[in-house]
């Protein structure tokens, strides 16, 4: 059975292949009410890891890979990726954060010139490798196309999913408005009400 991570905060995926960028920094911990770590155990990081292969292939037209599952050694560093890309994107966005310096995210690619003359990154390896392959050639190629901006985590950390901004100006903030949204700004306008009228 396969897991996609994106589906349990009901959040419409990015498009193209950023797609599995989005439904890997949704594999967290993270929403309203709390969802479980699909990287937390093998099991759950293995059923996730089938059905983003496919997501893949389905969203970028590639033949399916045949590539192995991830080994138990795998899960730690891909914890630690998910962190850096997450902080990378609130970094991005203005929010303060404690940015991991010097530490450069890795991942195996083969460059290929087609013969239509556009560079193309194929992810190589199996399992983490792939995975950390593909994740990265996806990044490069929303950035080339100005999507990468439209990636987001959503401001609130208690809830802290991905989702892919699609107003008109990039301006969201929240993953869902209903559901983080109006409990911050709630909160925010009772302080201004305060703030305004010290005797209530």
């Amino acid at each position: 059975m396969s897991l996609s991570a994106s589906a349990r905060y009901d959040v419409d995926l990015a498009p193209t292949g950023l797609a599995l960028v989005h439904d890997f920094l949704n594999t967290r911990a993270a929403g309203r009410p709390r969802q479980a770590d699909l990287l937390a155990d093998l099991g759950t990081a293995r059923a996730w890891f089938d059905g983003a292969v496919d997501l893949w292939a389905e969203r970028t037209g590639a033949p399916r890979p045949e590539v192995e599952p991830f080994a138990a050694g795998d899960l730690p560093r891909l914890l630690r990726m998910r962190e850096q890309l997450t902080v990378l994107l609130r970094a991005r966005d203005g929010e303060e954060s404690d940015a991991a310096e010097g530490r450069a995210l890795t991942g195996r690619v083969r460059l290929t010139l087609g013969p239509d003359g556009v560079l193309v990154a194929e992810p190589r390896g199996d399992g983490r490798e792939w995975l950390t392959g593909a994740l990265l050639a996806e990044v490069q190629r929303a950035q080339q196309t100005d999507t990468w901006r439209r990636l987001k985590v959503c401001r609130s950390h208690l809830c802290s999913g991905a989702f892919y901004d699609r107003s008109r100006n990039n301006s969201g903030v929240w993953h869902d408005v209903r559901v983080c949204g109006n409990a911050v700004n709630l909160r925010a306008s009772r302080a201004r009400r305060r703030a305004a009228d010290p005797a209530t």
